[in-house]
């Protein structure tokens, strides 16, 4: 049997004639750029997040980027993010002048938590990203005091984890903004790139929407020095379709996870752990071995694909390496170990059931 990493064929089976339709509305229309489609998706996608404002923008990228700015953090500030997180996380912070910081997370759930914070605050700290890594949201109470302590700022990275809740609260309205991507690999995809910001700060959400246009609130004047990150009328009309299915996806996701957290028994692997107060969305199935590198050949003999997030943490990659910072042993050891299993929306039992048996048979 042939299990692919991912695939979006049932899932855009599904919904292909209404996706066809609204291109061929956008289309004739002939407006792509800051229309009625992209309005209506914020204030949708806003309310499915549970905050007042929502900004689209090009990606998750810009939308971290943007919400530094907009928070006033660059040159001379530090900001606080985990080391075993994506590169774009970093890169943000870099392209506002500013210097990341980077920590070790929790060995359970990958995330970031009040642990490990205090070593790296300095006067220079002004701000904390807290990923919500895989799909699970960071321990938010403890992050969220921490900050409330010292007077920081909270950006949620929540570029994984569309409709994720903490306690209850959907991830997006946990701090001052959150952060989205919608890469087509998403839980919440475009068929390109996309991104947006939620807040529930107005000053906040206008400030990011004239960074994100030229750094004008009216056209030709330009409060700001600015960028064009914009989320184009075609992916904004696509994305309004694919977030009517968003719960129905993740509980999706949800089923095939459960599987394997029921199925998989075996010493070699490690499996996630869901945290105390939270809803899981699964945007990446992440188990651990310390024989990583054989497990995948393994899987792959068996037409069973995987992918590593991620092989190598931001303090050992080459465009890092004058960054200084303490030890990381727990994200070298997450990023040395990690493997992830195939999950995606139409993955059949059998396929499921395929890959836990592989994996419960290697040796």
């Amino acid at each position: 049997m042939k299990v692919p990493f991912a695939s979006f064929d049932i899932m855009h089976a599904q919904i292909r004639e209404e996706m066809l339709q609204k291109f061929a509305a956008i289309y004739d229309k002939g407006y792509f750029i800051q229309g009625d489609e992209c309005s209506t998706f914020e204030t949708e996608f806003a309310a499915y997040c549970r905050t007042a404002f929502c900004v689209g923008c090009a990606n998750g990228l810009d939308a971290i980027q943007m919400i530094l700015r907009a928070l006033d953090i660059g040159a001379g500030d530090e900001v606080i993010i985990p080391s075993n997180t994506f590169i774009a996380t970093a890169l943000a912070v870099t392209y506002v002048g500013a210097t990341p910081v980077l920590v070790d997370p929790d060995i359970s759930t990958y995330n970031l938590t009040a642990q490990g914070l205090e070593q790296a605050l300095t006067e220079k700290t002004k701000a904390i990203i807290a990923v919500h890594l895989y799909g699970q949201p960071a321990d938010m109470d403890s992050v969220l005091a921490f900050a409330s302590k010292h007077g920081l700022k909270v950006i949620e990275d929540a570029a994984q984890a569309h409709g994720a809740t903490y306690r209850g609260r959907r991830v997006g309205e946990l701090a001052d903004a959150a952060a989205f991507s919608f890469y087509p690999g998403k839980n919440l995809g475009a068929l390109g790139d996309g991104g947006a910001v939620v807040t529930n700060d107005h000053d906040l959400a206008e400030k990011v929407r004239a960074i994100g246009n030229y750094g004008s609130v009216e056209k030709y004047h330009h409060v700001y020095q600015g960028v064009n990150s914009r989320l184009d009328e075609v992916q904004a009309g696509l994305l309004r379709i694919k977030l009517k299915h968003l719960d129905e996806y993740n509980d999706n996701r949800r089923m095939i996870a459960g599987m394997y957290l029921k199925g998989i028994v075996n010493p070699e692997i490690v499996l996630p752990v869901v945290g105390d107060q939270c809803t899981h969305v699964w945007h990446i199935f992440a188990v651990r071995s310390s024989r990583r590198d054989a497990l995948r050949a393994y899987l792959a003999d068996l037409d069973i694909g995987t992918l590593c997030h991620y092989p190598i943490a931001i303090h050992n990659q080459k465009a890092y390496a004058s960054l200084a910072h303490g030890p990381l042993p727990i994200a070298e050891i997450i990023t040395a170990q990690e493997l992830s299993l195939p999950l995606y929306i139409g993955m059949s039992t059998d396929q499921v059931q395929y890959v836990i048996d592989a994996i419960n048979n290697f040796q």
